[in-house]
Order: C-alpha cells, then sequence, then structure tokens
C-alpha cells in the first residue's frame, strides 16, 4: 500500500534494528485519512471472506479496525487489556506477551459478542512475534468461531510472526511488510516475491523502497 509506505518513510522513526517508531500518524496521534484508506485496502482483501466481525486490541488496532469495520459494514470489538468493573462476567480470555513492553496481559473479551457463526476478521495495528494475534485467534477459538483472515497495518517480516502465523494456516494480509530496519533504514519487501533492495528517492516509484529515517 504506496500511501502507507510513504507515510512510514517520511514520518516513521528507527529506533534499533528492531523497533519502528509510528506514533505521528498510527499509535499515538492518528492520521483519520490514512485510516480511512487502510480500512478501503483491508475490505478490498477480506471482501470475498463472509466477515461478520471484527476484532482488534486496544488501543493500537481500534483506528484501523473500526474503518474497516465500517468498509464491511458489520461491528467491531476489542479485546481489553485492562480490568474494568463492567466487564467480569462470562468473559473469554487469552495471555499475550508483549516482547516490546516485556510484559504479560491478559486480554478479554465478553461472550455475549462472539457466537459460534461469525467469521471474524483480526486486525492489528503491527506484526513481530505474532503473539496478539494468536491471543485473539485463541478468543476466537474459544467462542467456537473462525477467524476468516488476520489483517495487519504493518509487518516487520524480518521477526518471525508471520511466518508462525501463516504456518498455522491463518490467512494473513499486510498493508506494509518491512524486510529490515538495520542501519536506521527502512526496507520494504513485498508478499510472494524476494524482495531486492534499492535506494529509495522522491521522484522514483518502484516495489521495493530503502530510505534512512529517525537520524
Amino acid at each position: 500500500m504506496e500511501l502507507l509506505q510513504q507515510k512510514i518513510l517520511n514520518e516513521g522513526t528507527v529506533l534499533s534494528d528492531h523497533v519502528l517508531k509510528v506514533d505521528a500518524f498510527l499509535n499515538h496521534q492518528i492520521d483519520p485519512q490514512l485510516m480511512v484508506e487502510v480500512g478501503k485496502e483491508f475490505a478490498r482483501r477480506f471482501q470475498n471472506d463472509r466477515i461478520t466481525k471484527v476484532l482488534t486490541l486496544e488501543s493500537s488496532g481500534i483506528a484501523p479496525a473500526m474503518m474497516a469495520a465500517l468498509e464491511l459494514g458489520v461491528p467491531v470489538i476489542f479485546a481489553r487489556k485492562r480490568k474494568s468493573l463492567t466487564l467480569v462476567n462470562d468473559l473469554l480470555t487469552a495471555s499475550v506477551y508483549s516482547f516490546t513492553k516485556k510484559e504479560t496481559n491478559e486480554i478479554s473479551v465478553s461472550q455475549k459478542f462472539l457466537e459460534p457463526t461469525d467469521n471474524v476478521l483480526i486486525i492489528d495495528d503491527f506484526l513481530a512475534n505474532g503473539q496478539a494475534a494468536l491471543g485473539l485467534a485463541s478468543i476466537v477459538e474459544l467462542a467456537g468461531a473462525k477467524t476468516a483472515g488476520i489483517g495487519i497495518v504493518i509487518e516487520k517480516s524480518f521477526q518471525n510472526g508471520g511466518k508462525l502465523l501463516r504456518n498455522k494456516g491463518f490467512k494473513v494480509e499486510s498493508l506494509a511488510r518491512i524486510q529490515s530496519l538495520e542501519g536506521g533504514k527502512v526496507t520494504f519487501g513485498t508478499e510472494g516475491q524476494v524482495p531486492r533492495p534499492t535506494i529509495y528517492s522522491q521522484n522514483q516509484e518502484t516495489s521495493v523502497q530503502e530510505v534512512g529515517v529517525g537520524r
């Protein structure tokens, strides 16, 4: 998705070989127009999967999940990480380990919002090690429903999450796949082919781009 790649190149910051900061447009400050386009692209990719619910994890997944659900014409549910006084009974839960925060969260969804007849699209902002997506998929399974697919805004394909999910048979669609963050540079790869890095310039359009950011 070219618009998303340009946002990453222009406004993302590489903090290390494994960490990309995108708080300028995705997970702190949010670019609404970008989210509209993200939602449309997810809806296009999963239009034939008979989606009945969109499921995400608070809080960074809510914006792209909301836009995808709007385009698909279905409800969106977000799993809670924090305890709530009003969400205590009949909960579907899973434990999710965050490699970034080095902590384990118990996520929960009220059982009344997921039914065995649901085809669920899981949406999240990042895919690295795949633990959040697996946790959400386990909640779908506990409900007796089906995970129809997993939509990811940004996948770090140099980490093992994407391979893990795909090997388990999940349909995974990522709007931007990052092959490398080494040397403070973002290198994009494309699904289904071996990436061939090229140096990104403002006047050049390529399927694989490399540029230094956050120096």
